[in-house]
C-alpha cells in the first residue's frame, strides 16, 4: 500500500478504485450507528496493569462452569441430542419458557408460555422493540442518563428522544407537542427500574406508577429492562412495572408493559439467552421478527440454561449477590475516603454500578485519558449515556469484576487524579 493510501486509510477516508465506495450505498440509519465506548474500553481488561471499573460485566470466576459443562454434556449425549443440534421454534425452547412462567409468577406476573419469547440476550429484544415501534422521527422516552446499549439499539430506527425520568410536572400534552415538533409521535417509554445501568438507581413504586400513568395518558408502550432485577443487596423488593400494570388491568393480555429479562448477569452472558414477557399480540410480532432475523436462539444454549436454572438458579444468585454486595460496600467506602469535596455519587441497593458526578468544569473523557496515563485506572465517561450528549462531568464505575483490594487501590488512585485537576 502506498504512503498516501495508508494515510487515507488511517484517516478513515474511503478508498476508490479498490472496491465500492460503500458509504453512499448505506441506508441513512447507518449514520446513527456509533461504536460503543464501553465495548472499546473492554479491551483494557487485557492489560494486566490496568485496574478497570469500566466493563459492566459479571465476574467470570462466579460462573457456574461445572454445572454448564454437565448440562451441555447431557444435552449432547442423551435422547435430546438431535433436538439440541437441530433447528427449533422461534418462540424458544418450551421447557425453558415453562420455567420462566414460574419465575415471572414469583415476581407477581401471571402469564403463560405464550407470553414469552426467548431472545439472544435482552439486547436483541431492545433491537426488535425499536424496530417494532419506531418510525423515523418518532420519540422514545428514556432516562437521562440511560443505558447506552438501548440508545444504540433504538438509534438504527432514527428516533428522537425525550426525557422520561425524572418526570417532574410535564403533562402528556407537552410530550405530544414536543414529539410532533420533531416530526413524529411518542411511541414508548423505556425504563430500567431496578439498579439501572449506568446510575445504579432504583425507581420507587410511586415513580413506576407515574410512568404507567403517563403511558396510559399517551397510549404508548412501556419497555421494562430488567437485566439487573435479581441483584438486590439492600431494601425491599419493588414490584416490576409489568406486575403493577397487571394489577391495574387484571391480565397480562390487557397490559402495555413489555418485560425484557436476561440470564447474562445471573448465569452466563456468553450463551446469549434472554426473554421477553408481554401480551400475546406483542409476542406474535416479535416472533415474526425473529423468524426473519435469526430463526431462533441457539437451542443447545437454551437447553443448558434451562438445566442450570432448574437445578440451582436461586443458589447461584445468592452466591453472586454475596460477592457483589461486598464489592459495592468496598467501593462506597473507598469513595468516601478518597474523593475530594464536591464529588457526589449514587448509593445503589443492587446491580453493578456507582454513578459519580464531578464538579461542572470536569470532562469525563479527559479525566479518563489522564487516569489511564498516570494511574492506570479505567472507567466509563458518562456523556455516552445521555441521548443529547450532555453529562460530560459524570462517570460510571463498575465494581463487579474488581476485588475489594483492587477497589481500594483503584479508587485511591482515581481520587489522586481528581484532586490534581
Amino acid at each position: 500500500m502506498s504512503t498516501q493510501m495508508q494515510a487515507d486509510a488511517s484517516a478513515g477516508t474511503t478508498l476508490t478504485g479498490h472496491g465500492l465506495d460503500w458509504p453512499h450505498l448505506f441506508a441513512t440509519r447507518a449514520e446513527r450507528m456509533k461504536a460503543s465506548e464501553i465495548r472499546e474500553l473492554l479491551k483494557l481488561l487485557d492489560q494486566p496493569d490496568v485496574i478497570s471499573f469500566a466493563g459492566g460485566i459479571p465476574d467470570p470466576a462466579l460462573f457456574p462452569a461445572e454445572a454448564f459443562g454437565a448440562a451441555l454434556s447431557s444435552a449432547l449425549s442423551g435422547d435430546m441430542k438431535g433436538a439440541a443440534l437441530q433447528y427449533s421454534v422461534s418462540e424458544g425452547y418450551r421447557p425453558l419458557r415453562d420455567w420462566l412462567v414460574s419465575r415471572m409468577a414469583s415476581l407477581g406476573v401471571a402469564c403463560t408460555a405464550d407470553n414469552i419469547m426467548i431472545t439472544s440476550g435482552s439486547q436483541q429484544a431492545l433491537d426488535y422493540l425499536g424496530k417494532l415501534f419506531l418510525s423515523k422521527g418518532d420519540t422514545a422516552l428514556v432516562g437521562w442518563p440511560t443505558y447506552l446499549g438501548a440508545l444504540q439499539a433504538f438509534n438504527a430506527y432514527e428516533p428522537s428522544y425525550d426525557r422520561l425520568t425524572p418526570l417532574g410536572n410535564r403533562s402528556a400534552d407537552d410530550f405530544r407537542e414536543t414529539a410532533a415538533a420533531k416530526g413524529g409521535e411518542v411511541k414508548f417509554a423505556y425504563a430500567s427500574a431496578d439498579f439501572a445501568n449506568p446510575t445504579g438507581e432504583t425507581l420507587a413504586e410511586s415513580a413506576r406508577q407515574k410512568i404507567l400513568d403517563l403511558a396510559e395518558e399517551l397510549d404508548i408502550a412501556v419497555i421494562e429492562d430488567a437485566a439487573y432485577q435479581s441483584l438486590r443487596y439492600d431494601g425491599d423488593e419493588v414490584p416490576p412495572l409489568l406486575a403493577l400494570d397487571i394489577k391495574r388491568t387484571g391480565s397480562i393480555e390487557t397490559t402495555r408493559t413489555i418485560y425484557c429479562g436476561s440470564f447474562s448477569k445471573t448465569l452466563a452472558p456468553g450463551l446469549r439467552v434472554g426473554w421477553v414477557c408481554a401480551a400475546t399480540p406483542v409476542i406474535s410480532k416479535l416472533v415474526l421478527m425473529k423468524q426473519a432475523a435469526d430463526l431462533h436462539s441457539a437451542t443447545l444454549n437454551q437447553m443448558a440454561i434451562h438445566t442450570v436454572a432448574s437445578d440451582g438458579f436461586d443458589a447461584q444468585v445468592a452466591k453472586i449477590k454475596a460477592t457483589y454486595h461486598a464489592r459495592r460496600d468496598a467501593m462506597l467506602a473507598a469513595l468516601s475516603r478518597h474523593m475530594p469535596e464536591g464529588v457526589t455519587w449514587t448509593r445503589p441497593d443492587g446491580g453493578m454500578f456507582v454513578w459519580v458526578t464531578l464538579p461542572e468544569h470536569f470532562d469525563g473523557a479527559a479525566l479518563l485519558a489522564e487516569s489511564i496515563r498516570s494511574e492506570r485506572v479505567a472507567f466509563v465517561p458518562g456523556k455516552a449515556f445521555f441521548a443529547d450528549g450532555s453529562g460530560a462531568n459524570t462517570i460510571r464505575l463498575s465494581f463487579s469484576c474488581a476485588s475489594e483490594a483492587m477497589i481500594e487501590e483503584g479508587i485511591m488512585r482515581l481520587g489522586r487524579v481528581v484532586r490534581a485537576r
